[in-house]
């Protein structure tokens, strides 16, 4: 479902304007929205040619799609990092050959109440 503004609604938001604001004061309007558009424009010029004077040549060496933060993926970014340490000879082991999966506490818990045995106790953690 898209909630883009089609020409159908930009029609609808502009007759709705003309009933509230009136046909009289409606291109006093327009035309100060107009301004504000133009110095938003202005201010986003501005920012990139600050930017751009700021960081020299480098600035059309930045592949800035690289840092759009649409592209940002957390579990990419983790599984990366992680990849990263690992040597590139170092394999995992396939995961029928991989250690069985470690009991949780509170399995090992449970299962020791069943046999009658004291759950695990450690002073130091009281």
């Amino acid at each position: 479902m898209s909630w883009g503004l089609t020409f159908e609604k930009l029609l609808l938001i502009g007759l709705i304007a003309v009933l509230i604001i009136g046909p009289d004061r409606l291109p006093g309007y327009a035309a100060q929205f107009g301004r504000f558009i133009r110095t938003l424009r202005d201010m986003a010029n501005g920012a990139k040619d600050r930017m751009r004077e700021e960081m020299g040549p480098d600035y059309d060496d930045v592949d800035w799609k690289k840092l759009d933060p649409r592209q940002y993926d957390p579990r990419r970014i983790i599984r990366e990092a992680l990849l990263e340490d690992e040597p590139a000879t170092a394999r995992p082991a396939p995961a029928a050959a991989a250690a069985p999966p470690r009991e949780s506490a509170y399995a090992q818990r449970q299962r020791l109440i069943r046999e009658g045995r004291p759950a695990p106790f450690d002073p130091e953690a009281t």
